[in-house]
């Protein structure tokens, strides 16, 4: 099958017609002849509406792609739909005020009931073929408010690349998320990933630093922010995202 009305629908942006297709008893998990959901495509294009309608009729955010071995996630990281992201995951995080802080501090006790950390941390960290990562993607593209987003969510900033799989990997098996940040050139998502520990001087196989990474690749600017280690840790406020009571919603939505 190459796109059902179900995908088509999806990747347009078309919430009524998806909606009806569901509700009627079409596969919302339907796949197409490259593996996506409609959920995937939905994300890859920012439809919120549709990720939404989709979410709460029980798509499945764990199907991987065929091609690469992305996740909606990945699909939403890489183009930088934080929406989309934060609607994906709204089954793994309480509506609670202080998330952030109990994130930050890794209460596990206080929430032992509640919320199940290490599952969203695994969600958050699932690596497409060749160990890209949700991060990856989104530091290499530039999103700043995604990598926040994601950060905040238990993002590893020592996550590494790998030489298997079928993901096309420029930068070198290895690389962490901060040696995407340099080959992409966007110095707000190096400062979020050293601001959360990334190491300056971690190599990749071909035993590149994120610095020479950027200097590969012509990235004007960041020399002094890859040179040295910051003598204090930026403080970053949290995502304005984390605070959407959406586990609540959508269980009373549905």
């Amino acid at each position: 099958m190459r796109n059902s009305p179900l995908h088509y629908s999806a990747s347009q942006g078309h919430n009524e017609i998806v909606y009806l297709l569901v509700e009627s008893g079409v596969d919302i998990n339907v796949r197409n002849y490259r593996g996506q959901t409609a959920l995937m495509q939905a994300c890859q294009h920012g439809h919120w509406e549709v990720v939404q309608t989709l979410m709460l009729f029980g798509a499945n955010i764990h199907r991987v792609d065929y091609l690469n071995g992305g996740t909606a996630l990945h699909f939403a990281a890489l183009n930088g739909h934080s929406r989309c992201i934060r609607l994906i995951l709204a089954d793994y995080i309480p509506s609670i005020p202080n998330f952030w802080s109990i994130m930050r501090k890794r209460c596990s006790k206080e929430l032992a009931i509640d919320f199940d950390e290490g599952a969203l941390h695994e969600i958050i960290n699932t690596p497409a073929d060749g160990g890209i990562t949700a991060l990856h993607m989104a530091v290499l593209n530039g999103h700043v408010e995604t990598v926040h987003l994601l950060l905040d969510l238990g993002a590893r900033v020592s996550e590494v690349t790998v030489e298997d799989g079928t993901t096309i990997d420029l930068i070198g098996a290895g690389s962490t998320p901060l040696h995407y940040a340099a080959c992409g050139g966007n110095a707000q998502c190096c400062q979020l990933l050293i601001a959360r520990g990334a190491d300056l001087n971690a190599e990749n196989a071909t035993g590149w630093t994120p610095l020479m990474v950027a200097r590969s690749w012509h990235r004007v600017g960041l020399d002094e922010l890859l040179s040295k280690q910051p003598e204090e840790r930026l403080q970053i406020p949290p995502s304005s995202y984390l605070s959407l009571p959406l586990m609540s919603i959508i269980k009373i939505a549905r």
